[in-house]
């Protein structure tokens, strides 16, 4: 399960699962990220600043004036030893999206790269369930696989200054959704009503590492009812 163990800084350890973008190689990752989380709590284990999972790797980021090395490592061998469960239930996301061409700037150019027709390129992203593998780049954005090898597309050449937040975006196997305005290169194929990041909530991410995503198409009207209750009436 875990391939090696190295010392990441003076304050950090990184767990190596493998080279591999597998969910299979990404299912280990979350156990171990779960039952760290999970011994640290019932045991009160202090000076653990953060436990960040990826692909295929894992960081714990402790305070040395709180903990040591040594206790790191031994927190890490008493996971080593558990019972994988790899055969848990994820929890099963359905997200609004709309595909208007005002929200989906990138479909008519994704015609000419995929040489499929519009109502092919929808159907083919709502007929996928998206395996989130890791959230990055910023709070609460979800790095969902596999997208199917038809949408396949590379990053733009020149990438946006600014994209709304609840741009859903696709490139090469991957799907993600944008919670906040940023810059980015990815494929823009339309936009989300929801909120994916609130830090007034107990858990503020709407999607976890490991959950399932479908997407599930709405009118630009629903879209629109939806973005104002979850949005305006909040501003």
């Amino acid at each position: 399960m875990i391939k090696n163990i190295l010392e990441y800084g003076d304050q950090a350890v990184l767990l190596d699962f493998g080279d591999e973008i597998k969910k299979e190689i990404n299912q280990n990752v979350i156990f171990v990220f779960k039952k760290l989380k999970q011994i640290i709590e019932e045991n009160k284990i202090p000076g653990i600043q953060n436990i960040i999972p990826s692909y295929n790797k894992l960081v714990i980021q402790f305070d040395l004036n709180l903990t040591k090395l040594d206790q790191i490592h031994q927190l890490i061998s008493i996971v080593k030893n558990e019972k994988i469960e790899i055969n848990f239930k994820p929890k099963k996301i359905e997200i609004p999206i709309c595909y208007d061409l005002e929200y989906g700037i990138d479909l008519e150019r994704l015609v000419q790269i995929t040489k499929l027709n519009l109502e092919e390129i929808v159907e083919t992203h709502l007929k996928t369930n998206f395996y989130v593998y890791m959230l990055g780049f910023m709070p609460g954005f979800p790095y969902m696989g596999d997208l199917d090898p038809k949408l396949y597309s590379k990053r733009l050449t020149t990438p946006r200054v600014e994209i709304d937040e609840g741009s859903v975006i696709i490139v090469e196997e991957f799907c993600a959704i944008y919670p906040y305005k940023s810059p980015g290169g990815w494929n823009i194929i339309g936009k989300t009503p929801l909120r994916l990041f609130n830090q007034n909530h107990l858990n503020p991410n709407l999607i976890n590492p490991g959950d399932e995503v479908s997407f599930k198409k709405i009118t630009k009207n629903e879209f629109l009812k939806i973005w104002k209750s979850n949005y305006e009436s909040q501003n």
